[in-house]
């Protein structure tokens, strides 16, 4: 049994371990600095997981720019897997979104990482070929 509540700075380091334990961590990305922008913009949107002790054991960070929601840094603790967290982040995060008037939802899938695919398809997405690119505005 979890509960899903809105991320606190206590949380930082717990969830900072979660991404690393999950493998979405980058080396070009400081994980603090992300924490950090997300408090700065649509902080509700920042949710995590506890355990009947309050610790850590899933997250999800959602946003929305008015076109369309995005989900980034799901995760769930690999010893909670199989148990129902990452769907109840995602659709409480979308329940999020909706409250906005959002109507649509992505995600992107890192190469590497598409047994998550089965996750999604399971949710009600939709895989689209596509092509993305970005460009770093500032530097880390």
């Amino acid at each position: 049994m979890v509960t899903i509540r809105p991320f606190a700075l206590r949380d930082t380091e717990s969830v900072i371990t979660l991404w690393q334990d999950a493998g979405l961590t980058r080396s070009w990305n400081n994980p603090h600095l992300d924490i950090q922008r997300k408090l700065a913009v649509q902080p509700e949107l920042f949710l995590v997981a506890a355990d009947d002790r309050d610790d850590v054991v899933g997250s999800v960070m959602a946003g929305y720019d008015g076109h369309r929601g995005w989900l980034y840094y799901l995760a769930s603790a690999p010893t909670h897997r199989r148990q129902g967290i990452a769907r109840e982040l995602v659709e409480t995060a979308e329940a999020k979104l909706v409250e906005m008037g959002c109507p649509k939802v992505q995600l992107m899938v890192r190469p590497g990482n598409e047994a998550t695919m089965g996750f999604y398809d399971a949710l009600g997405y939709e895989q689209f070929e596509i092509g993305a690119t970005g460009k770093r505005l500032i530097a880390d």
